[in-house]
């Protein structure tokens, strides 16, 4: 087996990481646009271009599935993506777990970039899994380059701010942006309110890396001996992990695979 994943930068790491639990056996593609990124700011056309390019490139290692690991290019990108590319090769995108939250009970924020924050695409999940609930968006500038570059600093500022305005009463935090995944245990540590319940936080690595698996048609084997490799592709080019990538456990997990170069 063997399955891709693209993104702007690193936000694919715990989607790969989450793939990498559930089949140490699979092969893995991680594409990514570093000399592109952040996708959030560009327009529609330039974003969609953008992962067409990162997503062809994935798509001439004849991989299984492509994973779409970045909510932004869920969001623009994946109808003119699933167009090029389907149905030789599945398309999965990557959806806010807005309807795991709602379902959780109580009030909930959703973290996300401003690009994301207040679009008809979020408005209309909530609207369609969570309109019954209190729910806050929370925009997070800055928050996505500082994990790209493991800007620890700069991660703190943009965390800190955004708890700020983070309604204390909230019991749950839907992280909207694949990058965040990287630093949930600091967001978790800066939203938790003393006395209260401890804060659920909803990402999407999981239960995306379980349905590509199914479209795949090879459930979980995670049992089975490690054997894979690893395809690191930046604009295309074969190369490494990117060094910030070593300062979260997802990244140290996948750079444990043999790398091709």
């Amino acid at each position: 087996m063997k399955i891709a994943l693209m993104d702007s930068g690193i936000g694919l790491l715990p989607t790969a990481a989450a793939v990498r639990r559930l089949r140490p056996d699979a092969d893995l593609v991680l594409s990514s646009d570093p000399e592109g990124m952040p996708w959030g700011p560009r327009s529609p056309q330039d974003l969609t271009e953008r992962a067409l390019a990162v997503a062809r490139a994935a798509a001439e290692h004849r991989p299984d599935a492509l994973i779409v690991a970045c909510n932004t290019a869920s969001v623009h990108a994946l109808p003119a993506l699933r167009a090029a590319l389907e149905p030789e090769l599945p398309v999965i995108g990557t959806v806010p777990a807005i309807k795991p939250a709602a379902a959780g009970g109580g009030p909930f924020v959703i973290w996300a970039t401003p690009a994301t924050t207040g679009s008809p695409y979020q408005r209309g999940l909530i609207d369609d899994f969570a309109s019954a609930a209190e729910v806050t968006e929370v925009a997070c500038p800055g928050l996505a380059d500082a994990v790209q570059y493991a800007d620890e600093a700069a991660i703190d500022r943009a965390v800190a701010a955004a708890a700020a305005v983070t309604p204390r009463d909230a019991r749950a935090v839907v992280l909207g942006c694949t990058h965040y995944e990287l630093v949930a245990d600091r967001i978790r540590a800066a939203v938790q309110q003393p006395g209260l319940p401890p804060v659920v936080l909803y990402g999407s690595a999981d239960a995306v890396a379980a349905q590509t698996l199914r479209r795949v048609g090879g459930g979980p084997v995670p049992e089975v001996l490690p054997g894979a490799r690893l395809t690191v592709l930046l604009n295309g080019r074969e190369s490494v992990l990117p060094s910030p990538a070593m300062a979260y456990a997802e990244g140290r997990l996948l750079a444990s695979l043999s790398q091709v170069r």
